[in-house]
């Protein structure tokens, strides 16, 4: 018997003109969190047909690259187009494949939406700069240039919007795109597939067949992708266990990665705190999409003499936050993906109370039955930061610990293998500057008096240390999509040397003979 999340799905993927055949009779079961039924059969992609999609890409690629940059723009401005249009199946099939509250997964479209809109932009600004020349009647200049097909590996947690990050900067720098869902998440990928279709056949003929390629499957599909020396890029979000294997792999072939790996993120909650504001931001930061942003907050500082005000609130908050399937009720918190993160969850639990840590919450809630996996956040409270409290868990719990001094609290923010994101909550300027200079956050973003999470589009996102280095999104990103040249023009008639270097081989003048 047909569920009614099944026939939803199947309606949705029938209005997006994904083909039925993608997604029944296949060997991919997929399973809704929201409930642990399983709500498709998705076809798999041969390994012997990922490498002719990728050989295809590489051909389009070469075609590709000599259609001007604003052009290309423009079929980044169809494909914003066709995502709004298609922004709240989009967003639905979100929340029923990866369990994220309704206003998440239409964020999530919608981020889709707004980096289209930076890519078009950026597609008439790929600039290079001009140097001065040492050497008279000479210019410096440096270009960029298409680099080749870009090889894109997401997670479940962002199904759609990091691959468009990607994508739509790698379209407009002239490159093709390859992607390679998860595989707890390919339906969506489905959907932004037949919606890429649509734009490409708006588009018309300058965009070559094989321009966007989908690789449906698990992981020898992206061994495939990460070992093809004709894939220069290779953009890769997930575990650092993951990135430690891609970034090797990809740098024995002198290929190029963009990982974006664990975080292990943590606020800061000074004296001069706004304590309403703070309690409102780490609601969200350390609760939002159940715990399974890469952004999540994870590790909450707070200074002794604000301890026993905002902690006591906080657990009140977590006490009562709302918990339910998110496609029938307006609770904040969704499920798990899955069981192995419920247990996983469960285990860091057991790991924090072996070090003697206080802990509020962290049981299951009993929402859609046992095939289901949902919880209540956990805060816990802890003297030191070991154990479980260094070591990312992807779920929803929140280390709380004491400091005296900002210098401690720095200290203890750092003091972890990941560099991802981070914050703090201080109306005092000399501690926010002190926080944001070289010697305060070692993290690739740092916020001031907001979570660790909610990153917009206009600036690089990504991170350092175990996070993997690399940068996602806005600001100067592009230039990871393209290749770098620097020319020297000469445009007199002698040929002077940098550095004063003499080479006088005597008179070149053609000889005339008689």
């Amino acid at each position: 018997m047909m569920t009614s999340v099944v026939r939803d799905v199947q309606e949705i993927l029938a209005r997006l003109n994904v083909k039925p055949e993608a997604f029944t009779g296949g060997s991919l079961s997929v399973v809704t969190p929201v409930s642990g039924e399983t709500i498709a059969e998705v076809r798999e992609t041969s390994v012997d047909d990922a490498r002719t999609a990728i050989a295809t890409a590489h051909a389009a690629f070469l075609a590709w690259r000599r259609v001007p940059a604003p052009r290309r723009g423009q079929l980044v401005r169809l494909l914003g187009d066709e995502l709004r249009a298609a922004k709240d199946d989009l967003g639905r099939l979100v929340s029923i494949e990866v369990g994220k509250v309704p206003s998440e997964g239409l964020g999530e479209v919608q981020e889709m939406i707004d980096i289209c809109d930076f890519a078009v932009g950026l597609s008439r600004q790929l600039q290079g700069q001009c140097f001065p020349s040492e050497r008279y009647d000479h210019r410096i200049t440096e270009q960029w240039h298409p680099i080749g097909p870009v090889g894109v590996i997401s997670a479940f947690n962002f199904p759609v919007a990091v691959w468009c990050w990607n994508a739509a900067l790698a379209l407009v720098c002239g490159d093709s795109v390859i992607w390679k869902p998860s595989e707890k998440a390919p339906l969506t990928a489905l959907a932004v597939d037949a919606i890429c279709k649509r734009a490409l056949a708006r588009f018309g003929p300058d965009a070559p067949a094989g321009l966007l390629a989908l690789l449906v499957g698990g992981r020898d599909l992206g061994e495939c992708l990460v070992a093809d020396a004709s894939v220069p890029v290779i953009s890769a979000t997930g575990s650092t266990t993951m990135g430690r294997i891609v970034g090797e792999q990809v740098a024995r072939r002198f290929g190029r990665s963009i990982l974006e790996l664990g975080g292990n993120n943590a606020s800061i909650v000074t004296p001069s705190a706004d304590l309403d504001l703070t309690l409102r931001a780490v609601a969200f930061g350390a609760m939002g999409t159940a715990g399974q942003r890469c952004t999540t907050m994870r590790r909450l500082i707070v200074h002794s003499s604000v301890y026993d005000q905002l902690i006591p609130k906080l657990v009140s908050i977590y006490s009562n936050i709302s918990i339910g399937c998110p496609l029938s009720s307006n609770a904040l918190v969704g499920p798990l993906i899955d069981r192995r993160a419920f247990d996983a969850m469960q285990a860091a639990l057991e790991a924090a109370r072996a070090i003697g840590a206080v802990i509020h919450g962290g049981e299951r809630v009993d929402v859609n039955g046992d095939a289901s996996y949902y919880v209540r956040p956990a805060l816990v409270e802890v003297s030191r930061q070991e154990g479980p409290v260094v070591e990312e868990t992807f779920a929803p719990i929140l280390y709380v610990m004491k400091y005296q001094t900002l210098e401690e609290a720095i200290a203890l923010q750092n003091g972890v293998p990941q560099g991802l994101s981070s914050s703090i909550f201080a109306t005092d300027m000399r501690e926010v500057e002190t926080y944001l200079s070289a010697g305060g956050s070692d993290c690739g973003i740092a916020n001031v008096n907001m979570g660790t999470s909610g990153a917009e589009i206009g600036g690089a996102f990504g991170g350092e240390k175990e996070t993997g280095g690399g940068r996602e999104s806005g600001s100067d990103s592009w230039k990871s999509y393209m290749r770098r040249q620097t020319n020297a023009i000469n445009y007199g008639r002698e040929l002077p040397l940098a550095q004063g270097v003499t080479f006088d081989v005597g008179d070149t003048k053609p000889t005339v003979r008689k």
